[in-house]
C-alpha cells in the first residue's frame, strides 16, 4: 500500500484557504502527478449539493445515507458527522489528503491569514502562510512555526511533502 499523507489548512473566512489549497491541489496532481483528496469543513451547514426537485435531492431529503454513482463521479450524501478516519476511509486512493478547516485534528497544520493574524489559531499551526498584507513583528509568533508565502503554491507543497502525516 503506498504512503498516504495528510495536511491541514486553517484560518478565518476569507483568508484565503481555499484559493491556496487549489493552487496547491492543482500543482500536486498536474506538476507532481499524485492523487489528491480533500475534506472541506462546513462549520455552518451551509454547503449545497443538489437542487431542490431532483431525485438525488428526494431521496437525500428523506434522511438515509445516499451514493449517486455515475460513468464520471460518485458523491456520497450523509446525514451523519465523520470523523477523519471515517472519511479517510470513503476516498479509494490519494498521495497526499487536504484537509480545510477543523483546526483541532491531528494533522500538521497550515494557517492561513491576511490583513490580521488572529493570535488563537497559535496553538494548532504548524506553519504560517501570509502575504505582505501583514507586518509580522507586530505579532509574537511561536518559534517552531515556520512562515510561508501565501503566494507562493511551490513553497507550499515543498513545506506539505515535508511535514504532512501519514495517515
Amino acid at each position: 500500500m503506498k504512503k498516504r499523507l495528510a495536511v491541514g489548512f486553517t484560518g478565518p473566512s476569507n483568508s484565503g484557504k481555499t484559493t491556496l489549497m487549489l493552487k496547491v491541489a492543482r500543482k500536486l496532481i498536474h506538476e507532481h502527478g499524485l492523487e489528491v483528496a480533500i475534506i472541506k469543513h462546513d462549520p455552518k451547514d451551509k454547503a449545497r449539493f443538489d437542487v431542490e426537485g431532483k431525485d438525488s435531492y428526494k431521496f437525500s431529503d428523506t434522511g438515509a445515507e445516499v451514493i449517486v454513482t455515475s460513468p464520471t463521479r460518485t458523491t456520497y450524501f450523509s446525514h451523519r458527522h465523520s470523523e477523519l478516519d471515517d472519511m479517510i476511509r470513503l476516498f479509494h486512493s490519494f498521495d497526499i489528503l487536504l484537509v480545510e478547516g477543523l483546526k483541532g485534528l491531528p494533522l500538521p497544520k497550515i494557517s492561513v491569514f491576511r490583513n490580521v493574524l488572529d493570535e488563537d489559531y497559535f496553538p494548532f499551526m504548524n506553519a504560517l502562510a501570509i502575504d505582505e498584507s501583514i507586518n509580522i513583528v507586530d505579532y509574537k509568533i511561536p518559534n517552531d512555526v515556520e512562515m510561508l508565502n501565501l503566494n507562493d503554491p511551490d513553497q507550499v507543497i515543498s513545506w506539505i511533502l515535508k511535514n504532512a502525516k501519514e495517515v
